[in-house]
C-alpha cells in the first residue's frame, strides 16, 4: 500500500483519525437521553436538521465520523480528499460554537468554559486547510518542475 501524500501528512492524519474514529464509535449505541442532547444543539443551529428524529441523528453523526476517521486513517486516500473533508466537517462544527448562544463571552470569540469543548475543534479546520493547502502547494511545485 503506498502512501499517497508527503510523509509529513502522516503525524496529523493519524492523530485527527483516531480521535475523530473513537469518537465515532462512542456515538454508535447513543442513548435516548445522549442523542436527545447531540440532536438539540446540532438542530439549534441547523433548523433543516430538526426533522430527524435524534437517535438517527446520532446514527449518522456516528457513521459520518466513523467515515471521516478512518479515510484520515487509510494512507492510499488523498491527503487533498481528507483534508477537504475534515476541514468541512470541523466547519460545522465549528459554527454550532458560532451560532449557540452561552459557548462565547459577549461581544467576544473567546469561549466560554461551556464553549471550549467545541472552540478547540478549531485544530481540525487547521489540519484540513493544512493538507488541502500542503497537497495544492506540491502539486504545483511538481507541475512546474515538469515544464522545465
Amino acid at each position: 500500500m503506498r502512501f499517497l501524500g508527503q510523509l509529513s501528512h502522516l503525524p496529523p492524519r493519524l492523530a485527527t483519525g483516531a480521535y475523530i474514529l473513537n469518537s465515532g464509535l462512542s456515538k454508535r449505541n447513543a442513548d435516548e437521553q445522549a442523542a436527545a442532547g447531540m440532536h438539540g444543539m446540532a438542530a439549534g443551529t441547523y433548523p433543516f436538521l430538526a426533522g430527524v428524529e435524534p437517535k438517527q441523528f446520532a446514527k449518522y453523526l456516528s457513521t459520518a465520523e466513523i467515515t471521516l476517521g478512518a479515510a484520515l486513517l487509510v494512507p492510499v486516500i488523498p491527503s487533498a480528499v481528507v483534508g477537504a473533508g475534515l476541514a468541512a466537517f470541523a466547519g460545522g462544527l465549528l459554527g454550532l460554537y458560532l451560532k449557540t448562544p452561552g459557548l462565547r463571552e459577549e461581544g467576544s470569540l473567546r469561549p466560554t468554559q461551556a464553549g471550549t469543548p467545541i472552540a478547540k475543534d478549531v485544530w481540525m479546520l487547521g489540519i484540513g486547510a493544512g493538507l488541502v493547502l500542503d497537497s495544492l502547494s506540491n502539486r504545483t511545485k511538481a507541475s512546474t518542475k515538469k515544464k522545465k
